[in-house]
């Protein structure tokens, strides 16, 4: 008996800038899933339009009652949607919401994981019920009262200043002097309603890998990110302008408790599929800075390099998610 191969969309783009690192993160799913076992097919989902783009570079609209193709050949439907938009609305719910709602199945995490990480405040709050600790901070909505002077008392200076929900580093700033602290609240508030001001974290930044593979928690690598900016932004992740260290240069001590604090996070808000979580190491205690659910996926991102010194091959990383969503969504 010939198995039927599953018929997998691998579902990339998205709402936000990001949605050009989606496209390069799709690219590498679509060349790495394996021919023998998938028919894989690439969905882009933007703004003004959903569509799938067959092999000769045609757009086909998708039906959104159903997540169908009608196509020539008839229509097509997906077994699996491989989630790889990054930023709104794969990454922060929306997109899982959706199609639990039509009784898709797709990788990753479910709908309310993903809000919770993409609110960076929630998480926090949330992780420290688990003991994980974060940096002091003060967070502000859209036409709140702002005390310069409380809030510098409160948490000092240098800050950061940061979006509440906003990927690729958009919309951050390090404030030094307090007559910053103004302009950068502004600049924030151009890509969220509610903003973060967090103390400054004077410690190496490392980006941690974790997944869930063959049924283990696993931490994939721990990644020691040294900006050439004053700090990992848009320019350093995505134009080259940080050195990236894999694996950190770190005792086996602190690697040890890097690991533990990154798979307890990601086991207590009940994680599924690829996250990278971002820590300052201050005085060997990892503070976490916020989760992402949907991490860049292209050949120059930190998760894929990871897995390459684990000694996962991407074939098999996308294949674990496939197999994943097809056994969690058996009814």
């Amino acid at each position: 008996m010939v198995m039927s191969k599953k018929s997998v969309a691998v579902v990339m783009g998205g709402y936000s800038d990001e949605y050009v690192v989606s496209l390069k993160s799709g690219q590498l799913i679509y060349d790495s899933l394996d021919r023998n076992l998938y028919d894989v097919y690439k969905v882009v989902i933007l703004k003004n339009e959903w569509y799938f783009l067959d092999e000769n570079g045609q757009k086909h609209e998708i039906n959104k009652g159903d997540f169908s193709v009608q196509s020539e050949s008839g229509s097509l439907t997906f077994d699996v949607c491989f989630n790889i938009i990054h930023g709104t609305p794969g990454e922060n719910g929306i997109l899982q919401a959706y199609w639990d709602a039509i009784g898709q199945k797709y990788t990753g995490c479910d709908f309310y994981q993903s809000a919770l990480t993409f609110n960076k405040k929630d998480t926090l709050a949330v992780l420290s019920k688990y003991g994980i600790p974060s940096a002091k901070s003060v967070y502000l909505r859209k036409g709140e009262e702002m005390n310069v002077d409380e809030i510098i008392e409160t948490l000092g200076l240098p800050v950061f200043v940061k979006p509440n929900q906003s990927g690729s580093s958009l919309g951050i700033s390090k404030v030094k002097e307090k007559s910053e602290l103004i302009t950068a609240t502004e600049i924030a508030f151009k890509e969220d309603d509610e903003i973060l001001i967090e103390s400054f974290l004077d410690g190496m930044e490392v980006s941690v890998g974790v997944i869930d593979y063959k049924g283990e928690t696993i931490v994939l690598g721990i990644t020691e990110i040294v900006p050439t900016n004053e700090f990992f932004d848009y320019e350093a992740k995505y134009e080259g302008a940080s050195e990236e260290i894999t694996p950190a240069r770190i005792n086996d001590e602190t690697r040890i408790k890097v690991e533990n604090i990154a798979k307890h996070a990601y086991n207590s808000l009940g994680m599924s599929g690829f996250s990278r979580s971002e820590f300052i190491l201050m005085d060997g205690t990892p503070y976490m800075l916020e989760m992402n659910t949907n991490p860049g996926f292209s050949p120059a991102s930190i998760l894929p390099q990871q897995a390459k010194i684990y000694g996962i091959s991407i074939t098999n990383l996308c294949g674990n998610e496939v197999e994943k969503a097809l056994d969690k969504f058996k009814n």
